[in-house]
């Protein structure tokens, strides 16, 4: 027998030993635990649908706790996205509340008086945004990272594409990096959005 042969007369458990010791080689892929999440509820689902004739109240009842557990997958997967994206140091926009460009300014100004720079820094790239969102040369986007901005934007303002990226790192670094918030880090951005106000996108020709 050659290495490669394989016996063929493996009892049960010898043969459940061998699957498990192959199956941990790293060379195999191993399941997210959004995987595995995903999988418990299409596997919770056919199990319901099975039982459909045996809970009170029918397929109303059954509809009912689905969306429930639906709904519950749906946040887990959002905060989990959420998670990954702060581990991985792309910084969410927006926090929970929609402010205009207006706002978002007041607030940037607030925070520098204060000499809260970090704070600072994150308000005026949310007016920049907003502002650009308010005269619809990018399109609005609940979840967005300021890089995802940043380069949509760029698109349509091709001049300010470099500042633009620059600004998202900044974003990017004193909202989950080790980086401070800094005056002239805050200038810069200030600046950059007074040009931004001024600018209008390219037009394609047609």
């Amino acid at each position: 027998m050659t290495g490669w042969d394989v016996p063929v007369d493996l009892g049960r458990e010898a043969a459940r030993e061998a699957a498990i010791r192959e199956l941990a080689d790293p060379a195999y892929p191993k399941e997210s635990w959004t995987d595995r999440l995903l999988g418990w509820v299409a596997e919770w689902i056919d199990n319901l649908l099975q039982a459909a004739g045996q809970v009170p109240g029918g397929w109303l009842a059954l509809v009912v706790l689905g969306l429930i557990v639906i709904g519950l997958a749906v946040l887990l997967l959002r905060t989990a996205t959420r998670a990954t994206r702060a581990a991985s140091g792309a910084a969410v926009l927006y926090d929970e509340h929609i402010r205009s460009a207006a706002e978002h300014r007041a607030a940037a100004e607030q925070h520098a008086q204060r000499q809260e720079w970090a704070a600072a820094v994150r308000e005026r790239l949310r007016a920049i945004a907003r502002d650009l969102e308010e005269r619809t040369i990018v399109e609005p986007q609940p979840g967005r990272t300021a890089d995802e901005f940043a380069a949509e934007a760029g698109a349509a303002l091709p001049e300010f594409r470099a500042d633009l990226a620059a600004a998202a790192r900044h974003f990017d670094d004193v909202t989950y990096g080790e980086a401070p918030g800094t005056p002239a880090g805050y200038a810069l951005l200030t600046a950059l959005d007074e040009r931004l106000q001024r600018a209008r996108p390219m037009l394609v020709a047609g």
